[in-house]
């Protein structure tokens, strides 16, 4: 577990402390046991067994309102848990707390969900039975959200779906997809809905050709052929769908933060792990100063890092605009963490840039946040907007 993260409460401390028994006493020997890659194709049903496990021991959906089964988490204690998740060295970290497919692909959307949809939709992600994916970007439309061109036409009490999401997170576990459409190509982002589609309906198909730099089986293409879904499905009110998506982006981008800063962490301290163990000239490279500063340069990114994190995390818990703060979290962060991962490679030599080596495969993974929600471009264009009082 991370040692600077200072515990907010007893609660907390609990939580991180049974979250390191389960981990190290059951996770790993798991993963272990079973021979488990960093590329592996991963059922649903073993995700779902891990979802479901990590719910019994009270992991799961922490973030989640109590009335729906949650506890209510705030930012600041969730940002102090993925990092500790992500820093385990477990492979199959991301289902720990739901971040591929579980709860926190819902996030704020809960507030426009009906009872109804509470039920059949929300509840069952809570308690692990079902995944869920945030499905928006499309092959033309990337860092420009505005131009989807998915569209839902009415027919009666029914959506008739149309269009191809790209390169969706968590897909691959999904039941559902809350998928942004066209509703009204005449008003723009005001004509741009949520709507919840189950992925086993006809018409739907998903495709896994979008395989990224890291191996890992998680993204899809969704199809939507002329798929059929009832009215009922709509998520809050028509037109509402872009400002809804817009809403969640800000904590978001904030809460994949941790996740970098756990991976780097565990980087660093392998890094400082092998360089008192790795001898070369009569002794360990430990002595050497060009490590030595490098080590230094690591340590202290990590700790900019997560000052950064949690004083935005601060900010959102208060109830404040966060998107220049989570903007500036995740342009420095992202660059930040990458450059850690990169000089914990240089130390490691030749065994850092072996294939699926721990070191070489966060690399990889820290180089991929640099492009999602929101390239480090994306992330400039809307922090000099805020600096400058245009947004």
């Amino acid at each position: 577990m991370n040692p600077t993260h200072a515990a907010a409460s007893a609660e907390l401390q609990s939580i991180r402390e049974r979250l390191h028994q389960y981990i190290t006493e059951e996770l790993i020997p798991f993963e272990r046991a079973s021979g488990f890659t960093y590329e592996d194709r991963y059922s649903k049903e073993t995700v779902r067994a891990v979802w479901q496990r990590c719910r019994e021991l009270g992991f799961y959906g922490l973030q989640v309102p109590p009335a729906l089964g949650g506890k209510g988490l705030g930012v600041q204690d969730l940002c102090v848990l993925k990092d500790d998740v992500a820093a385990s060295g477990a492979i199959l970290f991301p289902h720990i707390l739901g971040d591929w497919g579980g709860p926190s692909r819902i996030g704020n959307l809960i507030k426009y969900a009906t009872p109804e949809q509470v039920e059949r939709f929300i509840l069952p992600v809570v308690r692990g039975e079902m995944g869920t994916c945030f499905a928006m970007t499309e092959p033309e439309s990337g860092s420009d959200a505005g131009s989807i061109r998915t569209r839902a036409v009415r027919d009666g009490d029914d959506y008739v779906i149309t269009g191809r999401k790209h390169y969706i997170s968590a897909s691959a576990f999904a039941d559902y997809a809350i998928t942004m459409c066209v509703t009204d190509p005449d008003k723009g982002t005001d004509g741009i809905s949520a709507i919840l589609v189950e992925l086993d309906r006809p018409g739907v198909s998903l495709t896994y050709d979008c395989l990224p730099m890291t191996g890992q089986h998680v993204d899809a293409d969704i199809e939507f052929d002329h798929v059929r879904v009832p009215r009922a499905n709509l998520l809050g009110t028509e037109g509402a769908g872009f400002k809804t998506a817009m809403g969640r982006i800000s904590v978001n981008r904030l809460l994949h933060c941790p996740t970098m800063t756990g991976l780097a962490r565990q980087a660093y301290e392998m890094a400082l792990d092998y360089a008192g163990r790795r001898r070369q000239f009569g002794g360990p490279i430990s002595r050497f100063q060009a490590i030595q500063h490098m080590l230094a340069d690591m340590a202290t990114g990590l700790y900019a890092c997560t000052s950064m994190i949690m004083d935005a995390a601060r900010k959102a818990d208060a109830g404040q605009d966060i998107r220049k703060e989570a903007s500036m979290c995740k342009l420095f962060v992202s660059e930040k963490c990458f450059e850690i991962a990169d000089k914990a490679m240089q130390i490691h030599g030749n065994v850092g840039v072996t294939k699926n080596h721990p070191v070489e495969f966060i690399f990889r993974r820290l180089r991929l946040y640099r492009i999602v929600t929101g390239t480090s471009e994306i992330q400039r264009n809307t922090i000099a907007k805020a600096v400058l009082g245009r947004a």
